[in-house]
């Protein structure tokens, strides 16, 4: 922990109290109901709040037992101590007393012999607290006391009341006796007395003379001993020091000194353990400073000290030698030190109570001790300052006198609400009671602190509060005015107020950004739980300090307003009110956590600007806001720039930051979700069960705008960072970073927490306020992406940890290659790995290796063939110098080498996990260059991803089915015979359906007769799969493929089985005839009820019941891919069945679950090209009909990747099915994809990628200019040259015009596959377009016209022809005459 503000101390004589017990210093102090306990500046051992009390006057410690009393006006509380033979002491309550007389109230209390308790009102009672609590003795007072304290020996009493100048000294008569007696006598004073101390022996068993000390009014001391005969004549006056006459600084002029006097004491024994550690501590140097010496002489004569001072700086320090001596000498009261240029923090501007300090001074027995003094100021602090007490008495002029460690103070009362400045460089934090305060960041040598830079006193309710111009003003908004408060001095006033009436109950305080920086004029806005609202503009005075450097900034002419002292005019107006549309379902309003940003905004209202509020619904709902102050028309310009069904219904909390993320927990307060508002998407989903409802939800951000979130629980709060997406291993995206825990430190529950801009988080419990460490500790067990940061150091900063967290990843990170390889960038994968083997050769721990290998942004934008071009050219020309004989790609070999080096070698910036990820892909890499000339694109990247998967197969996921993805990239591969073979190899041979199912074989297969024969092969690989061969094994695969006769004699040879001879002889009858059919239907039936769904559909199958069959295997069995297989092996892609399925249940599931892979492949088999491809782009749900509407988990940011962007420009020049559907896709609708992908990669941290997308996208030719609307363009980003729409998502295919001439670069020939009628005009014009034969082997045609296609396009590319006659193409001319 940075800090803690452990509670306001309360403004009493006894507030505190100090002492050592068991060898441990403690200090304890009341505030508010609470009791504070610490022993050090920046740790507290205990806080016990005594919730029957209000406010609490009084305490003391006992250092003989520990115990320590605290006191209300009426009740007495006994706390014991405990565990501190465990290390951990705590104190718990003991017993409670309240007082006899009811009018009666306590305002001291002492501690006598052991376990006796002094407890003074308007009379001294004394009570014993052994075991129980019981009063012993007691007497009347003529007026109630203001102090009342033991002598150490606990043989007199100390006592006096308020404003008395006589002082009783009450002396016990007998110890130990049953009925206890005490005398009294007076000493009088010629004013009231203000403050009583006696004196400490060295040592508890020490017998040492009673010595008091008595502080008074006419601002004198008076030291007071006992008589000759041992106290039987009271106490007589030994010394008197005259305060006034202490400070006498020659350098101030007599009426202009200051007449404040205040006096402590330090004891002789603390100040020998001063003296003995200063002498410790002392360098050679220092041993022959005047100082040490005059110490070392001081100390000797074994004085008292007595210390004055006044509130300027100035400081005397007087001795007292042999105190009580029977002969006083005059040097026996001496002087030690006049000094000036003390800082002790007085007050400024206090009056009445809270014009007084306290001064206890201390030092312990240990070593390692320093000399302490704590000083209570009235207004609410308590201040640590430490001290070598040469270095305070030194007579020279000394800059470190004395050091303060910290100053504790808080709230009096429960903390309720903490808000902050958008920088969060100040906070003001607000109690139930509505007591407030303004705490500034400061920077000390400890690190950053709070400091209390005002306090303000509200009698009226507070709804809402806002901070200004980082803490120097501060608005209240009430329940039907809004007022503005001046916190610039330690007392706010208030200097403006305006009242308002609104429709509904306001909501929010919502401070509206400026365009200019400066906060001389600034806007605030309050929405109402109708949706209307009301702005109000407040000038202030300009800055004088700069919030971030400190500096004074210089006065700027023009704004003084005539005002003679150069102070602007403050005043507060209503600006305008405005009107949001309906409130009807509106649940709440709120405010976003500014993060990280700017009080200034470029001024351009558009869903580019930052969102200020957010809005939330029952129905769950969420919307963004944004605004701009339009000072002309005096109104303020709203837009919503965002909406978010969420379907999570009546939200309990909501809370959303200024880029664009929210997070919402539902009614039970148990469930946390965490949404991207931008993409509309869901990026986390945790459920709380048993650790408390969530209550605060708080947004920060690092300074490159990684998101940080805190959630609050009552006890505790979780930090979570986000993550870079992860596509390939669906990892999450945000990971606990942190867990605060304070139940240790009160048992208060959380009122509020809130962020500083430092990366600190603050937590208001109770009546304090404890200040996070900005770093977070790395330990194992954290996310391991974490502990790659901190190798070499134990905790790191938050913002550097969620940095590297998120954030450009290295070129030879797995992700970014995976990506790279879907992106069809191979050739580029294999330099980034040749260069990192180059590299890691000569690496050795500790080494800086370049995150970039070297490589510029550009290289990542390079054509394929350009890259293998100069890479040709390149190893020609240096052949001869080349020493070594290195291959130039990734083989087998070299990936093997690189691996080696991975094992033994860590890289930076990888954490274990991904250099084990990245070891696969380097061999995935290897086997994909072995075969790289015989397979195509789509099939490396297949076989890449199949292959990785294999080598995970022992992680979480063994037993899914490989994704759909890479199902579609082996769908749309030209070398399928190739990768059937690698696929059965990979599993030696022996296919059954779990590895065709893993490797989506029957999904990705086109051809008819292949996927017939491999289904062939995995019904013989089923029935040898057990040693007792079982038909029933393979008897699905068999009747699907139409194949009962092999089954027949399958069942002849099962002799031993028990259904052998039943089966057998079923089947060997014809199942053409309606019995049979029935009769296989029965034993389907019977079969399901014994759930052997299987073998079931089995018998489906032979009673030609196909649909059935696939019912049961997809709805029973949960095997989609195996009724996908049953249908096309049983009656091939066009059948009816398989196209019904796949319409009824594969693409309502596919829009559910958000898979556009799934939904492309569907459409795809279909032979709906034009949706396969508009389905990479548009939403599902409305490809269908009737529409479905999506699940929750379509919602996932998992449901999108940034590969479909790659697909989609692979498809779209297929043919001109799919050209087709590439033109009904809206301009304005492929723009947002290009660019949501885009956002994707960058997220993911791959920015490389990003920019080669958008640099590299080629859009559809805009359509002729005659048809070109003369509206405004979509975006500001789109020229005007470019796509103009009639609506909003206005696609190509509502212009009549060729779709052939759409694509600027034509890669290959682009097939005709649309039905006759609709291109045949096109066709008379001789163009170059092939009919597409509707049978599978489409793609051998294509093959075989790429050649022609590729002369096409240097056709289209050449000049105008010239007029003089030229001859037709042959194929034109068959194609014109039909044939």
């Amino acid at each position: 922990m940075r800090g803690i503000l452990p509670g306001r101390p309360q403004a009493k004589l006894q507030a505190v109290t100090h002492g050592f017990w068991e060898g441990n210093q403690v200090i304890a102090y009341v505030s508010g109901n609470a009791l504070i306990v610490l022993d050090r500046p920046n740790h507290v051992l205990q806080t016990t709040y005594i919730d029957e009390e209000s406010e609490l006057e009084a305490i003391a410690l006992d250092e003989e037992t520990g115990k320590i009393a605290v006191c209300s006006t009426r009740h007495v509380y006994i706390y014991r101590p405990y565990g501190q033979d465990e290390g951990a002491v705590k104190w718990s309550l003991q017993g409670s007393m309240p007082l006899t007389d009811p009018d009666d109230s306590i305002t001291t209390l002492s501690w006598g012999l052991s376990d006796e308790l002094l407890v003074g009102s308007a009379s001294l009672t004394l009570f014993s607290t052994h075991s129980s609590t019981e009063q012993i003795w007691t007497k009347r007072l003529a007026i109630p006391v203001k102090f009342a304290q033991f002598s150490p020996d606990a043989e007199m009493i100390a006592s006096t009341g308020t404003y008395d100048r006589l002082l009783k000294i009450w002396r016990r008569l007998a110890f130990g006796s049953v009925d206890q007696c005490f005398d009294y006598s007076y000493l009088p004073h010629p004013a009231p007395i203000t403050g009583v101390h006696w004196r400490h022996p060295f040592h508890k068993d020490q017998t040492a003379e009673n010595v008091l000390y008595t502080i008074c009014a006419d601002n004198k001391v008076r030291v007071w001993v006992a008589g000759d005969h041992h106290g039987v004549d009271g106490l007589s006056l030994w010394a008197e020091v005259d305060l006034l006459e202490s400070i006498k600084p020659r350098s101030v002029p007599l009426d202009e000194q200051s007449h404040k006097r205040y006096a402590f004491f330090v004891d002789g024994k603390y100040f020998t353990h001063a003296t003995e550690r200063a002498v410790q501590q002392a360098s050679a140097d220092e041993k022959d400073h005047v100082a040490l010496h005059h110490l070392i002489e001081v100390a000797n004569r074994n004085p008292e000290i007595c210390v004055v001072l006044d509130d300027r700086g100035n400081m005397s320090a007087w001795g007292f030698e042999n105190i009580g001596a029977k002969i006083k000498k005059t040097s026996d009261v001496f002087n030690i030190a006049h000094v000036d240029g003390l800082h002790l923090h007085f007050a400024k501007g206090a009056s009445g109570l809270e014009d007084n300090v306290q001064f206890y001074a201390f030092c312990g027995e240990n070593n390692d001790s320093t000399f302490t003094l704590l000083a209570h100021h009235f207004d609410g602090r308590l201040e640590w300052l430490e001290s070598r007490i040469d270095y305070l008495f030194d007579p020279s002029p000394q800059t470190q006198r004395i050091q303060r460690k910290t100053v504790w103070t808080g709230h009096s009362h429960a903390l309720k609400k903490v808000n902050r400045t958008a920088s969060g460089r100040a906070l003001v934090s607000r109690t139930v009671t509505d007591e407030c305060i303004v705490w500034v960041q400061r920077m000390t040598e400890l690190g950053m602190t709070l400091h209390r830079h005002s306090t303000v006193n509200v009698t009226e309710h507070i709804h809402r509060t806002s901070l200004l111009q980082d803490g120097n003003f501060v608005i209240f908004l009430h329940h039907d005015s809004i007022s503005l408060w001046d916190t610039r001095g330690p007392m706010a006033q208030e200097v403006a107020r305006c009242n308002y009436t609104l429709q509904g109950r306001p909501l929010c305080l919502i401070l509206i950004p400026e365009t200019d920086t400066g906060g001389r004029c600034v806007h605030l806005a309050t929405i109402s739980s109708e949706m209307k609202g009301i702005c109000w503009e407040v000038q202030l005075p300009l800055l004088e300090r700069d919030p971030i450097t400190g500096r004074k900034l210089s006065a700027i002419a023009p704004y003084t307003n005539g005002y003679t002292n150069g102070h602007p005019q403050i005043k507060m107006d209503e600006f305008s009110s405005f009107d949001l549309g309906s409130g009807d379902d509106l649940a709440f309003v709120l405010p976003v956590d500014p993060a990280g940003s700017a009080p200034a905004i470029s001024g351009f209202l558009d869903t580019f600007a930052r969102d200020i509020a957010i809005s939330y619904t029952k129905h769950g709902v969420i919307k963004s806001w944004t605004a701009r102050v339009n000072i002309e028309k005096r109104e303020l310009e709203w837009l919503q720039t965002s909406t978010v069904d969420t379907s999570i219904p009546s939200p309990s909390l909501a809370s959303g930051t200024s880029i664009r993320k929210a997070a919402l927990v539902d009614a039970d307060k148990t469930t946390l979700t965490i949404w991207n508002t931008r993409s509309a998407q869901l990026e986390y989903e945790e459920k709380f069960e048993g650790s408390g409802i969530i209550q605060d939800l708080d947004w920060s951000s690092t300074p490159d705008n990684q998101s940080i979130l805190a959630v609050g629980f009552p006890h505790r709060v979780v930090i979570y960072a986000q993550l870079r997406y992860d596509y390939l291993n669906a990892g999450p995206s945000w990971v606990q970073v942190r867990e605060i825990r304070i139940r240790d430190i009160t048992p208060h529950p959380i009122g509020d927490s809130v962020w500083l801009g430092s990366g600190n988080l603050v937590i208001g419990a109770g009546n304090q306020l404890f200040i996070q460490d900005e770093n977070v500790e790395v330990g194992e067990g954290l996310f391991p992406s974490l502990r790659m940061i901190a190798r070499k150091s134990v905790g790191v900063d938050i913002f550097t940890a969620v940095s590297r967290l998120n954030g450009p990843l290295p070129v030879y990170h797995p992700q970014l290659l995976s990506q790279c390889v879907l992106a069809g960038k191979l050739l580029l994968v294999q330099r980034i790995l040749m260069r990192l083997y180059q590299k890691l050769k000569f690496y050795s721990d500790g080494d800086e290796l370049d995150s970039s290998l070297g490589f510029a942004p550009e290289e990542f934008s390079e054509e394929e063939t350009h890259m293998t071009a100069s890479r040709k050219e390149m190893h020609s020309s240096y052949a001869d110098f080349s020493d070594d004989s290195e291959p130039d790609t990734v083989t087998e070999e070299v990936a093997a080498n690189l691996n080696d080096l991975l094992t033994r070698k860590q890289i930076p910036l990888l954490s274990s996990r991904e250099q084990f990820h990245l070891a696969d892909i380097i061999e995935c890499v290897g086997m994909v260059e072995k075969h790289r000339r015989s397979i195509d694109d789509n099939a490396g990247r297949f076989l890449l991803f199949f292959r990785q998967r294999a080598l995970r197969e022992n992680g979480p996921q063994q037993d899914m089915p490989i994704s759909w993805r890479e199902i579609t990239w082996a769908f749309h591969s030209g070398s399928q015979d190739i990768l059937i073979d690698l696929v059965s190899r990979h599993f030696s041979g022996r296919m059954l359906w779990q590895h065709a199912k893993e490797s989506g074989l029957f999904m990705w297969m086109t051809d008819i007769n292949a996927i017939r024969t491999q289904f062939e092969t995995i019904a013989r690989n089923e029935y040898t799969r057990t040693e007792e061969k079982n038909p029933v094994d393979c008897s699905l695969f068999y009747l699907a493929l139409k194949k009962k006769a092999v089954l027949v004699g399958l069942w002849r040879m099962a002799t031993w089985s028990r259904e052998q001879g039943a089966t057998h002889r079923l089947l060997s009858n014809n199942f053409q005839e309606a019995r049979w059919k029935t009769a296989a239907l029965k034993n389907a039936y019977a079969l399901m009820g014994k759930r052997r769904f299987e073998y079931a559909a089995a018998f489906f199958l032979l009673a030609d019941h196909l649909n059935d069959a696939v019912t049961v295997l997809h709805n029973q069995l949960n095997d989609t891919q195996l009724a996908i297989a049953v249908a096309r092996v049983y009656e091939g892609d066009d059948g009816p069945v398989l196209q019904a399925f796949l319409k009824d249940k594969i693409l309502p599931k596919a829009a559910r679950d958000g898979n556009r892979w799934l939904a492309t492949w569907a459409f795809w088999m279909l032979t709906r090209r034009d949706n396969a491809v508009r389905c990479l782009v548009t939403p599902l749900s409305t490809l269908l009909s009737p529409p479905e509407t999506p699940n929750f988990q379509s919602k996932s940011y998992l449901t999108d990747d940034p590969a479909l962007v790659v697909l989609y420009k692979q498809l779209r020049e297929k043919s001109l099915q799919t050209l087709r559907g590439a033109t009904m896709v809206g301009m304005r609708e492929e723009w947002e994809f290009v660019l949501h992908t885009a956002e994707l990669y960058e997220r993911m941290g791959c920015d490389l990628l990003a920019l080669d997308l958008v640099k590299t996208w080629e859009f559809l030719t805009p359509p002729p200019s005659a048809l070109r609307s003369t509206k405004q363009p979509l975006s500001p980003a789109i020229p005007n040259e470019s796509f103009h729409a009639h609506s909003l998502n206005q696609s190509a295919a509502d212009f009549a015009f060729d779709p052939r001439k759409l694509l600027r670069r034509r890669s290959s020939l682009v097939v005709a596959d649309l039905p006759t009628r609709q291109h045949i005009a096109g066709a008379i014009h001789g163009n170059d377009i092939v009919r597409e034969e509707s049978s599978e082997s489409d793609d051998d045609k294509k093959e075989s016209h790429a050649e022609k296609g590729e002369k096409d396009k240097q056709h289209e590319k050449k000049k105008p022809p010239p007029t003089q006659f030229q001859e037709p193409d042959s194929n034109s001319l068959l194609d014109s005459f039909g044939f």
